[in-house]
């Protein structure tokens, strides 16, 4: 797999560090914790114990001044903690972002009045040019914008996009016709016409993408921020409600009343800061894995989506099968030696390029010892192939040797006066049935046989498919097989349906019953034929090598241009999903274990009684609160790896995934803090600081 130009810097890198560094003091600013309610009620409570500090300093009372400002301390580094979490997220994210704006330089254009080579030239900067202008590039031009091929063919140097340093042909007419701007063309000549103005081309969008200050918040992630900032609403009004009510009962039991210090770190003990502090780093970190693996998110909501996915729909063709079908078998007619047919065969193919053309070639002269031949030397007219025939062949010596899809063939001998034989039908259809490609070889009005073509299956398919399976993820094959072939591939490789003789219409049918059904649909294509479907699919993904309407209808856009990134890409947003559920069990769990250090110590002055509820034998009240504050922290930070790496991905059903991250999460969120806060404490105590 190809690694992104963009990817060079580490997580872990210096720079990227010292910038988290520094951006985690410029994001006190409260304009921006407004954003995130938790962290900004933690930011005010940080402000309150300042000043209480200062208060106590000329006017003792409230608390030890040495106790409200350790208190204090740790508040604002609990805020600086979850500041330096998102900023190391959106570091990665910058540093791909500075890249790309490298690889994007101004270049003057060669503007066309119309798509003509001998039309005028206009030397333009790219800065001027506008959706619908003709521009020409040569051999060593860059591509001044996004566009469409009109005319020509060429290879072009897409590294500084891709990654990937082997060159690409890019031709008018066909699914390799899109453009990009800033790559490079290093050999003939392409027409273009642009498809995108300035500011709105396909780089410009990949930087606003990889920028984790650029990205919205997804759907879940809003309606989660909405619930932490009901539950801090509601521990505020608790947590301020029990001021007066702890002040009556001091003066009734002639206690001490909780003081505003204690009460502050109660309360951010109390809120979920732990998620709070953690949830915009998980979703950054999420789209950076999908960067990592050269696909590019149209949107944040693209890649949550793909999590909640529940049917992929993929191409046979190099997703499910090699891609390159190699002929395997020759099948000859009642009364045709089967040297006879490979012979015709071999012939029929030697100036056929094709994979499957080639393959024939070497299977007759493998099998039969027949040498390959030269054209020129036979004097012989290649014939080839074409949507409208389906046929391609040679005209030699008299004879018209033809091959092709069966029923073309059929008809061009019925045409020729001849006859189809009973056998070569049967032999085609089980060639279908298991799932080969046939093609049929005639000579005039004779045919000769069949070849047979096959497919192979990509190894471990079979495995991965089951794995999708066992998440409940149903997977269908699209294929323009017929339908016998593409179900014995479909058998072999283990999915779970297939669409066969697949349409543009059919594929659009098929999306929209299965998201009337209530499923969430992922989808693949590069074709202009796929933009319909594209455009109706919940996560679509287009192939950087395809159509500019393909990469219009999707919302993520491959850059490796591999047909099996659909089901990575899927992992890829479960692991998201994995890692905000794993993180929120965690936090939430963390909450309670807190309150049975931290309330007990709050009220201890108020109601001694409550010491019985010590169960962790804290020093005194105040190394409770301290080490809870503390602690709270603290957690933020020994939990940034696995936000920023995320939850490892395992291929099980959702019910194991429930039971396993209780267990793991659920309860070590419980365990944790009981552990923590009591070595904190002792350590505390040890150096004499409370």
């Amino acid at each position: 797999m190809t690694q992104t130009k963009n990817n060079s810097k580490s997580i872990l890198d210096s720079a990227i560090l010292w910038k988290a560094v520094i951006d985690s003091f410029v994001k006190l600013d409260p304009r921006v914790q407004a954003r995130n309610p938790v962290m900004f009620v933690v930011e005010l409570g940080s402000v309150i114990t300042t000043l209480l500090f200062f208060a106590a300093l000329s006017h003792p009372g409230e608390a030890a001044p040495t106790f409200i400002f350790s208190i204090s301390i740790w508040l604002w580094i609990t805020v600086l903690f979850a500041n330096f979490a998102e900023s190391m997220a959106e570091g990665r994210g910058k540093a791909q972002a500075d890249s790309l704006r490298k690889s994007r330089k101004d270049v003057m254009a060669k503007k066309l009045a119309e798509a003509s080579l001998k039309s005028a030239i206009k030397a333009v900067s790219a800065s001027e040019l506008r959706k619908g202008d003709i521009v020409l590039v040569e051999a060593g031009d860059t591509i001044p914008c996004d566009g469409e091929v009109i005319e020509g063919v060429a290879s072009v140097d897409e590294s500084a996009i891709t990654g990937e340093s082997a060159p690409v042909i890019r031709e008018s007419g066909g699914d390799r016709s899109a453009v990009t701007g800033g790559t490079r063309v290093l050999s003939d000549w392409l027409i273009v016409r642009i498809s995108a103005n300035p500011g709105e081309t396909f780089l410009d969008r990949m930087i606003s993408m990889v920028e984790g200050a650029k990205r919205q918040k997804t759907p879940n992630e809003i309606a989660l921020n909405i619930l932490l900032a009901a539950l801090t609403l509601v521990f505020l009004l608790v947590t301020f409600t029990l001021y007066p009510f702890s002040s009556y009962s001091a003066s009734v039991s002639h206690g001490q009343p909780v003081s505003l210090t204690v009460l502050v770190a109660l309360l951010v003990c109390l809120i979920p800061t732990t998620i709070g502090g953690l949830l915009s780093a998980i979703g950054i970190a999420g789209m950076d894995r999908l960067i990592k693996a050269n696909v590019i998110a149209m949107s944040g909501r693209a890649v949550e989506a793909a999590g909640d996915v529940d049917m992929l729909l993929l191409d046979k063709t190099g997703t499910i099968t090699m891609g390159n079908r190699q002929a395997t078998l020759f099948v000859a007619a009642k009364g045709i030696s089967e040297s006879e047919l490979a012979d015709a065969a071999q012939i029929s193919s030697l100036a056929d390029e094709t994979p499957e053309g080639r393959s024939i070639v070497v299977l007759a002269k493998e099998r039969f010892s027949i040498r390959e031949r030269n054209m020129q030397e036979l004097d012989a007219e290649f014939v080839p192939f074409s949507a409208q025939t389906r046929m391609s062949g040679v005209n030699f010596d008299g004879r018209e040797i033809r091959k092709g899809a069966a029923d073309a063939v059929e008809a061009y001998v019925l045409d020729q006066g001849g006859t189809y034989p009973e056998e070569v039908r049967e032999a085609v259809d089980n060639i279908a049935r298991n799932g080969g490609t046939p093609l049929v070889v005639s000579d005039r009005g004779r045919v000769l046989g069949a070849v047979q073509l096959k497919d192979i299956v990509k190894g471990g398919i079979k495995e991965r498919f089951a794995a999708l399976r066992a998440m409940g993820i149903k997977t269908v094959m699209i294929t323009g097989d017929n339908p016998l072939t593409a179900a014995a591939i479909a058998a072999e490789a283990g999915v779970d349906d297939y669409l066969a003789q697949a349409t543009p219409e059919e594929k659009l049918r098929l999306i929209r019953e299965a998201q009337a059904g209530g499923r969430l649909v992922a989808m693949t294509g590069d074709g202009t034929n796929d933009a319909p479907a594209l455009a109706q699919a919940d996560v679509a993904v287009a192939m950087n090598t395809g159509t500019q309407a393909a990469k219009e209808a999707c919302n993520m856009v491959d850059l490796d241009s591999s047909p099996t990134k659909l089901i990575e890409i899927v992992e890829i947003g479960k692991q998201l999903l994995m890692t905000r559920g794993a993180l929120t069990t965690f936090s939430i769990a963390n909450d309670v274990a807190k309150y049975f250090a931290i309330i007990p110590a709050a009220f201890a002055t108020t109601y001694p009684v409550l010491n019985k509820l010590n169960v962790m034998q804290l020093q005194s009240p105040q190394s409770a609160v301290l080490s809870a504050v503390i602690f709270n922290a603290l957690v933020i930070l020994f939990l940034l790896p696995l936000a920023l790496k995320g939850v490892r991905y395992r291929a099980v059903g959702a019910s194991i995934l429930l039971r396993d991250n209780l267990l793991i999460y659920g309860l070590g969120g419980i365990v944790a803090p009981f552990i923590g806060i009591k070595l904190i404490d002792m350590l505390l105590s040890s150096l004499r600081l409370v």
